[in-house]
This record gives structure tokens, C-alpha cells and sequence, in this order.
């Protein structure tokens, strides 16, 4: 009788140990791999800064845009940027106009 109370009480110690030391290891994982985790912080971090740097560049793209732009307003009309630009779209080539074809590499 007390040697089944005392290795109940022993299974009982050690069941209950282990039962914890899951729960920690389960919570440990999820804090390291879960969707609030440290990896997914980490990731987080690493797309922000792709994001930044695509950003950077897209805004640097805009003001080239609006520069250009600008130069087609009724105020400012730059006649170069509207001949280029009526060239460009109609693929018009004056017959006074020298083409030269040059090779992209």
C-alpha cells in the first residue's frame, strides 16, 4: 500500500513536470515561429525595407514625371519637349530629320 502511494505520488510529480515542460516548449516554438514571432518580425523588418527602397524609387520616378510635365503646361510649353513627344507617339520622321539606327546591346 504505501510503496503504490509513493510511486503513485512519484508518476504523479513526473507526469505533471512533463506536462509543463511541453507547455513551455509549446509556447517557446510559437514565440519563435508563430505568426507574432520573432521570424515574423524579422520578416516584417525585411519587407519594410524592400518596400522603403521600392518607394524611394518610385517617388524619385514621379518627379521625373511631373518635371517632364510640367514642360507640356499651357503657361511653360517647351516646343522641343512637344515636337519630341508628337514624334514619339505619331512615329514621325521629317523628311529634313537625319535617323541614325544604333544597336542595343
Amino acid at each position: 500500500m504505501v510503496t503504490r502511494t509513493r510511486l503513485r505520488a512519484i508518476i504523479t510529480a513526473i507526469s505533471l513536470y512533463a506536462i509543463a515542460g511541453l507547455l513551455i516548449g509549446y509556447f517557446a516554438v510559437n514565440a519563435y515561429t508563430g505568426q507574432h514571432g520573432l521570424r515574423a518580425r524579422h520578416d516584417l523588418d525585411q519587407q519594410s525595407v524592400e518596400l522603403g527602397a521600392e518607394l524611394h524609387r518610385l517617388q524619385g520616378e514621379r518627379a521625373t514625371w511631373e518635371r517632364r510635365i510640367g514642360l507640356l503646361k499651357p503657361g511653360s510649353l517647351d516646343q522641343d519637349m512637344l515636337d519630341e513627344s508628337a514624334r514619339q507617339l505619331l512615329n514621325y520622321v521629317d523628311a529634313r530629320d537625319v535617323v541614325m539606327m544604333l544597336k542595343r546591346p
